[in-house]
């Protein structure tokens, strides 16, 4: 019989579940902001460790005690502006011009960059084109990533503020501070072809069932002539781009040998700057998350920190 309280395995909000198109992903929408400054940041995840902190929010019942929390540490060093791109809004939005900086010689990307651009005459909207740096991280890339970064203010502010940071790096103190919430996106740790009870979590059947345990029940009825795609099938399982709302930043320090557990953080190399972000976040260690200023909100809450635990991560 089915249970009326669980009437399927698996969630719908997704779907399809198949591969996201590239590692690192894309932010589609950037929240509204009178201050003329990057929407978003990016780092790779280094590992987590956990912190004590006095509990700011007034709604707890453990409100201004102190309480334990998990953090995953980013490894967010300072990003590069390499050019700016400006858009012009039609039935769909079009690039209309783009403007390069001269990159330095350590910074190699993977895209073929037009230095000879120039500001267009007219635009409507206007964005940021940054760069990761690996050499000033805890990684072995040689290669830069690149992607869009959305700005704030008026079209005025946003043209000024781009042109002013342009050939310049920016850090996440730049962008973001302690207690602000923050959106965080990036692509899921991968599984790779599994099956049903692995992908949706459906039950292993009983001893007399066709012979067959990790298998649906039933796969629909005779008519209509075809097996409903809400059914629960083998497939892609992980790697999937997904955006986890309102993560609070717990803190952000430029000495990353003040958060680097005792023998290192496991399966990664020594951080330089850091970005200390409350919770688990999507994705395995090395894999780039992209931040973004919370669009559904921007309250700043204090945090205390009373205790960062250092202790060695080896082993566990």
């Amino acid at each position: 019989m089915p249970k009326r309280t669980r009437p399927r395995h698996g969630s719908m909000q997704f779907w399809p579940r198949k591969r996201a198109k590239e590692i690192v992903a894309r932010t589609r929408h950037w929240p509204a902001s009178k201050e003329s400054k990057l929407l978003g940041f990016a780092g790779w995840k280094a590992g987590m460790t956990h912190v004590q902190l006095v509990d700011q929010n007034n709604k707890s019942p453990t409100f201004g005690k102190v309480i334990f929390k998990s953090v995953t540490v980013l490894d967010a060093p300072s990003l590069f502006v390499a050019a700016i791109r400006f858009y012009k809004k039609s039935s769909s939005r079009v690039v209309v011009g783009e403007k390069w900086a001269k990159l330095p010689k350590d910074l190699k990307l993977k895209i073929i960059t037009n230095s000879k651009s120039q500001t267009p005459g007219e635009f409507d909207d206007v964005r940021l084109v940054v760069a990761t740096q690996p050499v000033k991280s805890g990684m072995r890339l040689t290669k830069s990533d690149t992607f869009e970064i959305g700005v704030g203010g008026d079209l005025k502010q946003k043209t000024e503020f781009c042109e002013s940071v342009l050939g310049k790096e920016i850090s996440a103190k730049d962008v973001f501070k302690p207690g602000e919430f923050v959106d965080i996106t990036a692509v899921t740790k991968g599984f790779g072809f599994t099956g049903p009870v692995k992908r949706f979590g459906i039950r292993i059947q009983t001893r007399k069932d066709k012979q067959m345990h990790r298998h649906v029940g039933s796969i629909g009825s005779t008519v209509p002539r075809h097996i409903d795609y809400r059914v629960p099938a083998a497939g892609q399982h992980g790697f999937h781009t997904r955006t986890e709302f309102s993560k609070k930043i717990i803190m952000i320090e430029e000495d990353g040998k003040k958060v680097t557990p005792s023998g290192g953080f496991v399966g990664y190399g020594l951080p330089q700057s850091v970005i200390l972000v409350e919770g688990s976040l999507p994705g395995p260690r090395k894999r780039l998350i992209r931040l973004r200023k919370a669009v559904r909100s921007n309250k700043v809450l204090p945090v205390e920190v009373k205790y960062l635990s250092l202790e060695s991560k080896q082993g566990k």
